[in-house]
Order: C-alpha cells, then sequence, then structure tokens
C-alpha cells in the first residue's frame, strides 16, 4: 500500500484519529487528507517542478511535503544546519523553481500558501519563485532529493522514490510493529531523511499520530546546540510513545533523568527508542536498559534511504545494528566493506550513471551467524559526530591551511559532540590561533567547525608523521586520547591548556 493510499485509508476508517499535532494546531486525518489533496492541487496549479523547503519543524513542514509529493513535484529539503553557501549552492545546484522558506537573492515573492492546520485562523507561507539557470536532469522518479551532511565542501543530492521510501517505511513499521507505537515525536530536523521517514511517513502509514514541535522549542540552535533544559520541559509537554535518537542526544535524555524525576517518569511510557545515525558505545545502551528505556540500535545511510538495518522488540542483539529490513540485502565484500542491495538511490544529482544494483557503504563490518549486522569501523577517514553529521577532516584540514599561523592541523570529532583539533602551531604564532580559528569556522557549517584546540609539535613525537610529513591519524589520535578527552569534557581550548 502506497504512503496515500494509507491516509486515504485512515481518513475513511478513522476520520477523528489525530494525524499531526504540532504548536501551529492539530489535524486529524480526515482533515490531512483534505489538506493533502487541495494543497497539491494548489501547487500543482502554479506549474511548480521542484519545490526547497526550508522551514522549522512543524506542521507547515510536514503539509507541503506531503502535498508536492502527492502532486508529483519533487522536493527538496534545505538543511538549517548547512553553511549560508551550502544553501545557496543547494538551491542552485538543484534546479528548484520554487521555494517555502526565508528570502534568498534572486528571488521573487509569489502568492504565499494558505494552509489549514487545524486552528481557525489560515496560515500564511511565503513562497518564492525564480526561473532555474540550470535544471539538471533527474531519474526517472525522483520524489526526494535529499542531501548529505557534505564530506566535503560541497553536499551531494541523493535523488529517491516515493517507491523506495515507502518500502523503507514499510520495513520499518513491521520491525517496530510489536512495540504498538500510537504517537511519535519528532526530535531530529525533518529535513534529514532519517526523521523524515521515521518520524512523519511511518506514522502515517502506521495511522499513528506525528508530534511536531519546533527545533526552537526544544531548545535547538543550528545542529550541534542545545539547551537540556529547555528540551526537558519540551519533552514533558509532549508525551509520546517513540523517539529516534543520535547518539549524544540519547547521551543528554540519560543525563536529563538523572536530575529531573518527571522526566524519568516520562519516558517510562516510551515504547520504542531508536538510536543511530553515528557510532553508538555499547555501555550507553546498556545503560539506557538498565533504567528501563527501550532503546534499539540501528544504521544506515542516505543512499539507501536512511535505514538498512534495526534491532527490534522480536530481534534484538545489542552490540549489533540489527537484522537488515526485510526489503534490502546486506553481504559483506572481500576486504569488509557492507554493501547493500534492494535500497539503492535513483542516483546523485547531476551525476549520468546507469540503474544502481548495490551501494558500497564505505563502512567495514560482519554479519554474524544469525543474520545480525555489526559495524567495525569506516573504510575511509570520513567522521560522524555524535549528532549524525557526516564530515571530512581532511576537508577541514585543508581549508585551514589559509590560517598562516597553523603549520599542521589533525581534526577528530567521530562520535563526539564536538570537534577537537590538535594544531602545530608555526613558531611565534600562537596568539594569533584564536582569531583565526574563530574567521575559519565562519566560512564552515557548525557540525564541520573547530570547537576545542590544543597546540603540540607533532614533528617532535616519533611515529605520527609519514616520512613526506604526513600526519598519521590512528597513531596520532592514540597518544593524544588523554587529551582529546579532557578537552570534551572540560571544554578546554588551546589558550587555557
Amino acid at each position: 500500500m502506497s504512503l496515500f493510499d494509507a491516509i486515504a485509508r485512515h481518513a475513511s476508517l478513522t476520520p477523528r484519529q489525530p494525524a499531526l499535532q504540532g504548536s501551529q494546531g492539530e489535524l486529524d486525518y480526515q482533515s490531512l487528507w483534505q489538506q493533502i489533496e487541495q494543497l497539491a492541487g494548489a501547487l500543482q496549479g502554479a506549474g511548480i517542478r521542484r519545490m526547497a523547503l526550508q522551514l522549522d519543524n512543524g506542521l507547515p513542514w510536514a503539509l507541503i511535503d506531503l502535498a508536492c509529493t502527492r502532486a508529483g513535484i519533487v522536493v527538496i529539503p534545505v538543511p538549517h544546519f548547512f553553511s549560508p553557501a551550502q544553501q545557496a549552492w543547494l538551491l542552485e545546484s538543484s534546479g528548484a523553481d520554487a521555494l517555502v522558506g526565508p528570502e534568498h537573492e534572486g528571488w521573487q515573492a509569489a502568492t504565499p500558501l494558505i494552509l489549514m492546520t487545524g486552528r481557525p485562523d489560515e496560515q500564511a507561507q511565503l513562497l518564492w519563485r525564480r526561473t532555474p539557470t540550470s535544471l539538471p536532469e533527474l531519474p526517472a522518479g525522483t520524489a526526494k532529493i535529499t542531501y548529505t551532511s557534505g564530506t566535503t565542501g560541497q553536499p551531494k543530492g541523493v535523488c529517491l522514490s516515493l517507491e523506495q521510501m515507502t518500502s523503507v517505511c514499510e520495513s520499518l513499521a513491521l520491525r517496530v510493529a510489536p512495540a504498538r507505537v500510537e504517537q511519535h515525536l519528532t526530535l531530529l530536523p525533518l529535513a534529514t531523511l532519517l526523521e523524515n521517514l521515521t518520524g512523519l511517513y511511518v506514522p502515517l502509514l502506521t495511522g499513528a499520530c506525528s508530534r511536531i514541535p519546533s527545533l526552537g522549542e526544544l531548545g535547538f540552535t543550528g545542529s550541534s546546540t542545545l539547551n537540556p533544559a529547555m528540551l526537558g520541559q519540551a519533552l514533558l509537554r509532549w508525551p509520546s510513545h517513540s523517539l529516534v535518537l543520535v547518539p549524544e542526544l540519547l547521551r543528554l535524555l540519560l543525563a536529563l533523568c538523572a536530575n529531573t524525576p518527571a522526566l524519568a517518569e516520562w519516558l517510562k511510557g516510551l515504547r520504542f527508542v531508536a538510536v543511530g545515525g553515528g557510532k553508538v558505545a555499547p555501555q550507553l545502551i546498556g545503560h539506557a536498559r538498565a533504567l528501563g528505556l527501550p532503546v534499539y540500535e540501528g544504521y544506515g545511510l542516505s543512499e539507501c534511504g536512511s535505514v538498512v538495518a534495526l534491532n527490534g522488540p522480536d530481534a534484538d542483539r545489542p552490540g549489533s545494528v540489527g537484522l537488515p529490513l526485510p526489503h534490502c540485502q546486506v553481504t559483506i565484500a572481500a576486504d569488509g566493506e557492507v554493501m547493500v542491495s534492494g535500497s539503492a538511490m535513483l542516483g546523485y544529482l547531476g551525476e549520468e550513471a546507469p540503474a544502481i544494483p548495490s551501494i558500497a557503504t564505505g563502512d567495514l563490518g560482519r554479519l554474524d551467524e544469525e543474520g545480525f549486522l555489526h559495524i567495525t569501523g569506516r573504510k575511509k577517514n570520513v567522521q560522524i559526530t555524535a549528532f549524525g553529521r557526516n564530515f571530512s577532516p581532511e576537508w577541514v584540514e585543508a581549508q585551514a591551511q589559509l590560517c598562516p599561523a597553523i603549520a599542521r592541523i589533525v581534526i577528530f570529532g567521530d562520535g563526539q559532540p564536538a570537534n577537537v583539533a590538535l594544531i602545530q602551531p608555526l613558531p611565534g604564532s600562537q596568539s594569533h590561533l584564536p582569531e583565526q580559528i574563530a574567521r575559519l569556522n565562519q566560512q564552515l557549517p557548525d557540525y564541520a567547525r573547530i570547537h576545542h584546540w590544543l597546540p603540540v609539535a607533532l614533528d617532535q613525537l616519533p611515529g605520527l608523521l609519514t616520512a613526506n610529513g604526513r600526519p598519521r591519524r590512528n597513531e596520532i589520535y592514540h597518544h593524544f586520547s588523554r587529551q582529546i578527552d579532557q578537552c570534551l569534557t572540560q571544554g578546554l581550548t588551546g589558550e587555557s591548556s
């Protein structure tokens, strides 16, 4: 059953069942279906082909995404955690001819979109139009272009079909079914494919309710700055049965439970908590389980529709990322790389390629005797922060070459809530580092910035550099692991170390 067949069926059988709830109001399934159909018709009538969506989490984001998809208009979510330069490049490279969100240079105001969100007053969303300077071809069937976090300066657009996204959602619904989820609370940005599917499409497919507070209400600023007190207060206002978390959010929730008895009681009402998007320490899962939280680790990537494997109530092996979902097949290549078929993207935006039979994930792993997938490492040096953002340290290190005070720099952020840079300053220039690092950070998205740094003399320690002076990343990390941990726990910078 397609996503829209499911929504129409729920609208017929359980018309008054809440479908979407947020600060802007509430929609039951009958009202949601009517709004999707009306808005889809209006968007088609406006001749829109590719819609960029740059809104905070909320009912308007969900309604526009669903209506565009229903109308056959390609949806292009614009992540708020991208830098302004990345957002501008996304809008240009995607060939978007319409935008809902803030004004961008070169866009002209059009008739606002009027949304009915369950309140007496209508909500108008600003609509901007333009004629794209170029219109890159899309693979046939593209319904959404989701951009990766960007392991280099320019993120890649992953083209996905509605059929593929629905297959992922149907598999997720089966895996989670024993938990009997009736209400899901979105904590991650809907602009990320993970929450877009698990927090919006899966609940609507199953007849549950998606509860969508704004990211600001939850205490988020950017992609990796969060006010814990605001998050705790928001959670108490939005009781729900399921969450999808990145590792750092799980760690924060456990800390909040220890200090807020009311929140600890709130969390006992959860029936399913999925955690993924980055390395998850087994100790973190164990701690959560000891508190009675139904936490299950999963794994995936955008090129495979976001989720490939997931533990669940009926198939759970802590330490693994779960059994592969029913719609896809996972194999391990001779070099240990995880390969996924049956769930491949249509292709990357702007790249000519035939149908992709399988995806080389870049992750190393193994399948145990019962078929559970275990991820053992990364094939390359791409790092995934604790907030689930991918970045290549070599990219940031190359950008740092523009800082005259830096002789060598090595950045570590894999699995961490913040990035730590080990910097070898040029002699006599250390006093200029704070200013130059601040200037460098202004050019980077927040997930790739240098949050803490330490001055080190890499060339004075044996075995840390290759013969031609290149850093040996693993050796450097092991040598300075204590200092890196101290930076993260005490918030040190080079000025105070």
